[in-house]
């Protein structure tokens, strides 16, 4: 459950190692002794004494290995007591916060859940999806004073595009009705015209008819003369007044189309002015449209506004961190720290027992190992206790060191 963590090591193990460079030092002193007395004794005795140095050497050499084990096996044991007293030591602070006062364990379940709390809105900040990448977020850091302007002027220039586009349509809406119009008007001309040319041509048939019928059938020509001449008059003048008209007509038509025409050459300029204008800061800021720069402009506010609330989280709880450390300090907890990454085991009942239940059954385990290693340790020295028994003048001194490893072990 992360309750536990080194501490520094006791300086036994250093000891039980110069233990064994004593051993060294002093079987190298009796192997130069030994070899001394070999050489006085070389003629009188040599092939009894080599045989019994032989087994004096073999005894040490296995006598040293036995210390080696000894030394392994205790420092595996010193490592599982300290363990051991960490895990007692959290029990202990288990047992002290059971049994605080009710007002004074009030305090710290309320420290607890303002940890908790602002944990929770910590986490959720971190793992809220960014709705703006970093990129975008730099270049609106880097343009906070001046963005405000820079998007109004933008949804401008949009805005002012938009009208110029709807002008320079009505424009061309407005030059080619002029232009059916006025081609209209050319075709009725040229109607009118054949016309004319065939009215003329009938009066004068008609006029030569009526001659030739008065000259054949004797009567006065007078009277149809008359009549014909008005209708081809009337009929004449009627269709000179609408020709009339249509070149009227198609003088207004070709002025209102060049008006038409020069309007929209302006238009058009304004529009290819403000529509590379909108291009360029729509590039510039790698958006699409105003309202694209406007949606990342909000939320660049909205992240500065929650990476500040990430920021007094972060304060609040370094606060109420260091609050619960000094609430829980003042009863000699053997480590107070840890306790600001269980307040879920202090504000749940369920999450301490299961705390407590694997603190407990760990030094359970840790109780079961100590005795293992211990026996480890008394079977090698009982070793060695039987591989120096017939050793002349090495009881005294290697009995010293185990009693010393013994002491330090605890083991008897």
């Amino acid at each position: 459950m992360g309750l536990f963590k080194k501490k520094k090591k006791p300086k036994y193990i250093e000891e039980i190692l110069e233990f064994g460079e004593e051993i060294d030092r002093k079987s190298r002193r009796r192997e130069n002794k030994a070899k001394q007395n070999q050489k006085v004794k070389q003629n009188a005795n040599g092939k009894e004494n080599g045989t019994t140095n032989q087994g004096q050497n073999q005894k040490k050499s296995l006598a040293t290995e036995y210390c080696e084990q000894i030394m392994a096996a205790a420092r595996n044991l010193e490592e599982t007591k300290r363990e051991y007293k960490i895990v007692t030591d959290y029990l202990t602070d288990i047992q002290t916060l059971e049994n605080l006062p009710e007002d004074e364990w009030k305090k710290i379940l309320e420290t607890a859940q303002n940890i908790q709390n602002l944990n929770e809105a910590r986490d959720a900040y971190l793992n809220k999806s960014k709705t703006i990448s970093d990129a975008q977020f730099a270049q609106m850091e880097q343009l906070e004073d001046e963005m405000p302007e820079i998007i109004k002027r933008l949804q401008s220039n949009e805005a002012y595009q938009t009208t110029v586009k709807r002008d320079m349509q009505y424009l061309e809406g407005e030059r080619e009705e002029w232009r059916y119009y006025q081609d209209s008007l050319e075709q009725e001309e040229d109607i009118l015209r054949k016309l004319f040319y065939g009215l003329a041509g009938t009066y004068v048939l008609a006029v030569g008819v009526i001659v030739i019928l008065g000259m054949v059938m004797k009567f006065d020509i007078m009277m149809p003369f008359v009549i014909a001449t008005l209708i081809a008059g009337a009929v004449g003048g009627i269709m000179a007044l609408r020709l009339q008209n249509d070149r009227m007509g198609l003088k207004k038509a070709q002025a209102n189309i060049n008006r038409a025409i020069v309007l929209l050459n302006k238009v058009k300029f304004k529009y290819v002015n403000v529509t590379n204008a909108v291009d360029y800061a729509c590039e510039k800021y790698h958006v699409k449209n105003g309202y694209e720069l406007s949606y990342i402009w909000d939320q660049y506010l909205e992240a500065v506004k929650e990476r500040d609330k990430y920021q007094r989280t972060n304060d609040e709880l370094e606060y109420f961190n260091d609050k619960l450390i000094r609430q829980l300090q003042k009863y000699r907890f053997y480590d107070a720290r840890i306790w600001i990454h269980q307040v879920k085991a202090l504000l749940d009942k369920k999450e301490m027992v299961e705390v407590k239940h694997d603190l407990l059954m760990r030094r359970k385990k840790l109780r079961s190992g100590m005795e293992s290693q211990a026996t480890d340790i008394r079977g090698a020295r009982n070793e060695i206790e039987k591989l120096i028994k017939n050793r002349p003048g090495g009881n005294q001194e290697i009995k010293e060191i185990l009693d010393s490893v013994d002491q330090i072990c605890g083991i008897g």
